[in-house]
């Protein structure tokens, strides 16, 4: 009875790791089929280029859509939010964001592209300029804003640059943003503008997706190791089931 009793404590121990395995797996299948599909939307839009109005920005139904968009305005005197922790070719640095006002339709984000950080991560002066004075014209991809991440503590916080002034941000969060460096009057887009390399001013950019996040190729790889441990975990129960059989 004692022999029995063992037998199923460790078969349901052993169901319930391979049940977590498997829930693991699955999750992981699930997010690199989410990012493919990303990665897949955006790349129709960049082959194609066709521009839609700014305003196309404000639509909240196509608040997680990719849309080639152009059009004039000209950037608010407001300080730039930079957000902080952003990794390209393996150096940390900033994005930095202005609030563009085009001449049709709400405010919009504009991200002007990656900054090195020095090693005393002190912001450098030159993230209050690049964004050009007076009326020009923009284009680019309107995207969903860069994911948030775990949203842990102020989004924003003032800091002092330079001669000027800086919003450092851990994410971007449409509703801080609005409050801080928003007009009532003319409501920030769900969607921010990623800037055509081609537009001059600005720092390093391009309009690679998912730079600072695992892509679809991790996930599968990690849902493999996953369900591998469920199979181990399966096969494991199996052996010790049938060593205890023989003795």
């Amino acid at each position: 009875m004692r022999r029995h009793g063992t037998l199923i404590a460790g078969w349901a121990f052993a169901l319930v790791l391979i049940a977590a395995f498997s829930s693991l797996g699955a999750w992981q299948l699930r997010r690199g089929a989410e990012k493919q599909a990303v990665l897949d939307a955006s790349a129709r839009v960049l082959a194609q280029r066709s521009a839609v109005p700014l305003a196309a920005a404000q639509d909240a139904r196509l608040s997680s859509a990719y849309t080639w968009a152009a059009g004039p305005g000209r950037f608010a005197p407001a300080p730039p939010v930079l957000l902080d922790n952003q990794q390209r070719n393996g150096r940390v640095g900033i994005r930095v964001f202005r609030v563009f006002l085009p001449d049709s339709g709400g405010e919009l984000l504009v991200d002007l592209g990656w900054l090195a950080l020095p090693g005393d991560r002190t912001v450098p002066a030159a993230a209050l300029a690049g964004a050009p004075v007076g009326q020009v014209q923009v284009r680019g991809l309107l995207a969903p804003p860069p994911s948030p991440g775990l949203a842990l503590g102020e989004p924003m916080s003032k800091r002092a640059v330079g001669s000027g002034e800086a919003w450092l941000a851990t994410r971007i969060d449409r509703a801080a943003v609005d409050g801080q460096l928003g007009d009532p009057q003319r409501p920030l887009a769900p969607r921010v503008l990623r800037l055509d390399p081609a537009v001059p001013g600005g720092f390093e950019r391009d309009l690679v997706l998912l730079a600072n996040t695992l892509p679809p190729e991790k996930h599968r790889g990690y849902a493999v190791q996953w369900f591998g441990l469920a199979i181990a975990a399966f096969v494991t129960a199996l052996i010790l089931t049938f060593r205890r059989k023989r003795r």
